[in-house]
């Protein structure tokens, strides 16, 4: 199934000007909604870790023992793309993760949300969010001095 078959009550899966596929407000939403599952195999820490080291980026930390590969066709929330000012942000909930409007959204506004990478090799994930504030680079935003400072024309 492509990504621009699917669609949801509330998200529509299609083409990104961010990257790649995005989902998209099937309808204006009010802040605090609750929009799409993430979903996925639960898996160990040492599995979790095998498969990072394979570069895959659609892993979630659940709990201490726990985590959730996102990376399986019928989680179509992988698509939702990193912004450095995200308009949703993932919570966790009960070990279930769910992406959630952080404010007021507009029918066919791209959702996006901080993914939340350490600084580990940050530089090999540049960032193409197109926000004012962008760092240029997927990092979480408690990151964002520190990655100024090492690359002061993203200021």
């Amino acid at each position: 199934m492509s990504a621009t078959s699917i669609t949801s009550e509330l998200v529509a899966f299609q083409p990104s000007g961010i990257h790649g596929n995005g989902g998209f407000a099937a309808m204006a939403v009010p802040s605090g909604t609750r929009l799409i599952e993430y979903v996925g195999e639960r898996i160990s820490k040492a599995e979790s870790q095998r498969r990072c080291e394979a570069n895959n980026p659609f892993i979630f930390q659940l709990d201490e023992q726990t985590d959730l590969d996102g990376n399986v066709d019928w989680n179509p929330a992988r698509w939702l793309n990193h912004s450095c000012a995200p308009n949703c942000e993932a919570e966790l909930d009960e070990g279930r993760i769910w992406l959630v409007a952080l404010r007021d959204l507009a029918a066919r506004e791209e959702l996006t949300f901080n993914y939340g990478y350490d600084l580990a090799d940050y530089r090999d994930f540049p960032c193409r969010c197109g926000a004012p504030a962008c760092v240029g680079f997927m990092v979480a935003e408690e990151y964002f001095p520190v990655v100024r400072l090492e690359n002061p024309a993203v200021a």
